[in-house]
C-alpha cells in the first residue's frame, strides 16, 4: 500500500485544500497524493502540490505523520509557495471525472473556518489550526484505528 504525502499550505490566513465530492460525500482534504518507487517523502509532496494546485512549493518540515491501521500511512509537509499560479494544476486527477474518482476543487479556506467545515484529517485540520497560532514545534505522530 502506497504512503500519501502531503502539503499543509499557509499564505494570507488561509488553508490551501481541495475541494471533493466524491460518492455522495462531500469534503475538503490537504493537497497530496501517493508516493513513487524512488521517491523521497518530500518528493512527491512537492510533485502532487504542483500537479494539484499548479506551483512550486519548498519543504519548511515535517508537521506530521497519520499512522493508520488496515489503511495506507500520510505524511504532511508544512510548505511555502515559491511560484505559479494557484488553481492551474493539470493533475490526472483532473482527467477522469466520474462518481467513483469524484471532482477536485483547489481552494483557498481562511483559517477560522476550517474547524466548522468537513476538513479531512480530522486531527490534522486541528493539528494545523492550533500550530499556526501556537507555532508549529516538532513533528507530530497520530494513530488512527
Amino acid at each position: 500500500m502506497r504512503k500519501r504525502a502531503g502539503i499543509i499550505l499557509i499564505h494570507d490566513g488561509k488553508l490551501a485544500l481541495m475541494e471533493r465530492h466524491k460518492q455522495g460525500r462531500h469534503y475538503f482534504a490537504y493537497p497530496g497524493g501517493g508516493v513513487d518507487d524512488g521517491e523521497t517523502d518530500e518528493q512527491a509532496a512537492v510533485r502532487e502540490a504542483w500537479e494539484e494546485l499548479g506551483i512550486r512549493v519548498e519543504v519548511v518540515q515535517k508537521a506530521a505523520e497519520i499512522l493508520r491501521t488496515g489503511r495506507r500511512d500520510q505524511v504532511y509537509f508544512l510548505v511555502n509557495w515559491v511560484d505559479g499560479e494557484f488553481g492551474t494544476g493539470t493533475g490526472e486527477e483532473y482527467e477522469e471525472v466520474d462518481e467513483e474518482h469524484g471532482t477536485y476543487n483547489p481552494l483557498w479556506m481562511p483559517l477560522e473556518e476550517v474547524m466548522v467545515k468537513n476538513v479531512v484529517p480530522r486531527q490534522l485540520a486541528e493539528l494545523t489550526v492550533r500550530s499556526h497560532q501556537a507555532g508549529w514545534g516538532e513533528s507530530v505522530v497520530i494513530h488512527e484505528s
